[in-house]
């Protein structure tokens, strides 16, 4: 038994071993850390369990018969995360570059299953350089089962990417179908197509970074939804992330422990500018409101005009949607509404209650964004907030002007409280538009146009440009003092804790892609 005891140790040692240490130190140089590495700061210590360290690939074609690495480039297990069950792979790039192999991918697909099975998030650490290209299509087949199964669990556990090196071709796909993306600056990139294959297509000449690094999908592509300065902050960032979340679609996110004091938030008083033109930001606002420093923005760089983020609430995670006044007046476009939709949608999926803080002329204008589907780009946001059964809790703080103030989760698509700061102005459009249509013949005719189009704005906006009409009607539920927003929002939140709404049974709704 002995000797036995003794084989199984070195084919251990020569797994833990990885590409080696020339290689080891390879990665080193890049900046990276190795597979293992990656896992030790992530998981809580001693916690993580390897599964399938002894595997290695089939294949026999173009000398592969002689290189035999155990773990075939990834490595995959079990453990926790502050006391709470993951599962999780980690590519090796010492090993064949991290290659994606039948083996490597059957390792992958084989903690997929466990983790849904359980009812336990999925966390994916890539850096590969692809399919392995001498297996041919059992390595394609392998992506296949991997985004098959991404698919599957979509809705039902949630899955985390980070990309921590290379993720090219048909790699990228997995990480796009899951919940949320992480890359690292500098040392990780994501493409279809590489440099080389741009330049012989299409003769741009454009380096890895330029094309897919971790700034140009934070704020061109949208892509990724978090770029971190290097692999620790991402690992550190995986971890705050699935502090807001349930473990699975059947379970709420986690309370921290909270004592109610004085929720009274008088700086809010004074924080909507007096002239309506005039920008603020609201972030003042959100963390005004939220527990203090719980603010955890998604996609931050990305579609600035809206605001997306996990917060908490005396203890309890919500997720946050607001409209931005500091850019573009906080107008919706193609972009923001799409990131607002796929936040919303998230949220509704894992029973994270939403806030929105509502402050939003209307869509934005153009021929840019008619011909690039506004359309249809607006209409996922609307679906998502209709299709959303989790509490839904809006605020609005100035502007809610036509079509937009509907798809900002109006009470007309779901939401179960509205509340309307004294400084809100609910209408079709601004008063100055509205008079110069409304009055135009009175306008035309006055000796003193300018001035009579002032007395008609002015008219329209005694009228109109207030919270009170939409109050008299029920559409807002109470006009607040700002000071007041936490203490009104902490007390709906829990009068919905246990809400409970009956959709008509369907396959899946058909959104406007």
């Amino acid at each position: 038994m002995d000797k036995k005891i003794e084989t199984l140790h070195k084919k251990r040692e020569q797994a833990l071993a990885s590409g080696g240490e020339a290689r080891i130190a390879g990665q080193h140089k890049k900046g990276k850390l190795t597979a293992r590495e990656r896992l030790h700061f992530l998981m809580d210590e001693g916690s993580f369990q390897e599964i399938g360290m002894l595997v290695v690939h089939r294949s026999t074609d173009f000398g592969m018969e002689k290189e035999n690495y155990p773990g075939d480039g990834v490595v995959t297990g079990y453990g926790t995360i502050n006391g709470r069950p993951v599962y999780v792979f980690s590519q090796d790039f010492t090993i064949f570059g991290g290659s994606l192999s039948e083996t490597h991918a059957e390792k992958i697909c084989k903690i997929m299953d466990l983790a849904m099975q359980n009812g336990v998030p999925f966390i994916g650490l890539n850096d590969s350089g692809g399919a392995r290209i001498q297996e041919g299509v059992v390595s394609l087949g392998g992506y296949a089962d991997i985004f098959y199964r991404n698919t599957r669990a979509s809705g039902v556990i949630p899955q985390l990417s980070a990309i921590m090196g290379p993720c090219a071709g048909g790699a990228v796909y997995s990480p796009a179908i899951t919940d949320f993306i992480l890359m690292v600056e500098h040392t990780s990139y994501m493409f279809v197509t590489g440099p080389n294959v741009v330049k012989t297509v299409t003769h741009e000449v454009v380096t890895s970074e330029e094309l897919g690094g971790a700034n140009t999908h934070a704020t061109k592509s949208g892509v990724t939804h978090f770029a971190l300065a290097n692999e620790i902050d991402a690992i550190q960032h995986i971890k705050k992330l699935l502090s807001y979340m349930p473990q699975n679609c059947e379970e709420t996110a986690p309370n921290l422990a909270y004592e109610s004091k004085n929720e009274k938030r008088p700086s809010l008083n004074s924080i909507m500018p007096e002239n309506a033109l005039q920008p603020y930001d609201i972030r003042e606002v959100i963390d005004e409101v939220i527990d203090e420093g719980s603010f955890l923005e998604v996609h931050k760089d990305f579609a600035p005009n809206i605001v997306v983020g996990f917060a908490r609430l005396a203890g309890r995670s919500i997720g946050i949607v607001a409209n931005q006044p500091a850019y573009l007046a906080g107008v919706l476009d193609r972009h923001s509404s799409t990131k607002g939709a796929r936040f919303v949608r998230f949220c509704d999926s894992f029973n994270i209650p939403l806030l929105v803080f509502e402050d939003v002329p209307g869509f934005l204008p153009g021929t840019d964004q008619e011909w690039n589907a506004i359309i249809t780009n607006g209409a996922k946001l609307l679906y998502a907030f209709c299709e959303a059964t989790v509490p839904r809790i809006t605020v609005i703080t100035r502007k809610a002007y036509g079509g937009a103030y509907d798809v900002m989760n109006s009470k007309h698509i779901g939401a179960d409280m509205n509340y309307a700061w004294p400084s809100a102005e609910i209408a079709v459009m601004g008063a100055k538009g509205a008079a110069e249509i409304i009055f135009k013949r009175e306008i035309t005719a006055a000796a003193d146009p300018e001035a009579k189009w002032k007395e008609m704005e002015q008219l329209y906006s005694d009228k109109f440009a207030n919270p009170y009409r939409a109050a008299e009607r029920g559409f807002v539920d109470e006009v607040i003092e700002p000071a007041e927003t936490r203490l009104k929002l902490i007390h709906a939140f829990k009068m919905l804790e246990n809400k409970v709404v009956n959709v008509p049974r369907k396959k899946h709704g058909n959104i406007p892609l």
